[in-house]
């Protein structure tokens, strides 16, 4: 039977519909600034829509963030996508994305994608990142979280993939959201499979749901305290971002 497509009004996922065994395209966005359920953008960051660099189609997501030796807060420039997943859900999410051209490789991190909830009614934490892809040097690292909010427990994946300056790049995640040892995850960077893992648990013991969120958030920033290297503006392009339940559904070479 061919699979049905549904048009997903903002903040609802298929998922909490139960449709899972009927739908396909969870969503879909081509490139613009419209469409999402937020856009984080903190300090002097920036999340613009633009036509001079895109993947596919007439527009792309240009993100920008600004280090200030000032500034104690975080460094979000993102686009926020609501009930993505929730444990039990098994998922594909895909985008492609470019560095500015003459992107300076450092150790410190930068995040491109994380799945995330809000935890404040725990007491244990307040809004909890899962799987995170990001960038530390010229390499793709990935992870997933296990146990419980107030136990967490991060198992990572490192050096996945080399990352190039100014060309597009394409990552496509699976993941089977499972708490215990059923859950699994992959990943494809240019379609390449670099990430296989089974048996393990990718998201922690609590049912309720997670956002999607793509963009730049320069984690290592924050963390560290201070900022490596020399290069404090940091852009990055986003383009051709989705979720579903096939592999075609978040490949962005499919559109």
């Amino acid at each position: 039977m061919q699979a049905k497509h549904f048009a997903v009004a903002a903040g609802v996922s298929l998922f909490a519909f139960g449709l899972v065994a009927e739908a396909a395209e969870i969503f879909r966005n081509t490139g613009t600034t419209t469409g999402w359920n937020s856009i984080n953008r903190e300090h002097n960051g920036s999340v613009n829509e633009v036509t001079n660099l895109t993947y596919e189609g007439p527009t792309a997501i240009k993100v920008t963030q600004i280090y200030d030796p000032n500034y104690t807060g975080r460094y979000h420039s993102e686009v926020v996508k609501n009930n993505v997943y929730r444990r039990g859900d098994t998922g594909f999410y895909g985008f492609a994305f470019r560095l500015q051209q003459d992107w300076q490789f450092q150790p410190q991190s930068y995040n491109i994608a994380q799945f995330i909830a809000d935890f404040s009614n725990t007491g244990c934490d307040d809004y909890m990142p899962s799987t995170m892809v990001w960038l530390s040097g010229n390499q793709l690292y990935t992870r997933v979280k296990q146990g419980t909010v107030c136990a967490q427990k991060t198992v990572t994946f490192p050096s996945l993939a080399t990352v190039s300056a100014g060309e597009w790049h394409k990552v496509i995640m699976q993941v089977k959201w499972a708490s215990d040892s059923t859950g699994y995850i992959k990943l494809w960077f240019d379609g390449v499979k670099v990430l296989e893992q089974y048996n393990l648990a990718t998201t922690v013991a609590d049912d309720r749901y997670f956002q999607f969120r793509v963009g730049l958030y320069a984690n290592g920033w924050y963390d560290n305290g201070y900022m490596q290297g020399s290069q404090p503006n940091r852009s990055i392009w986003f383009d051709e971002i989705a979720a579903g339940t096939t592999f075609a559904d978040a490949d962005p070479a499919q559109w």
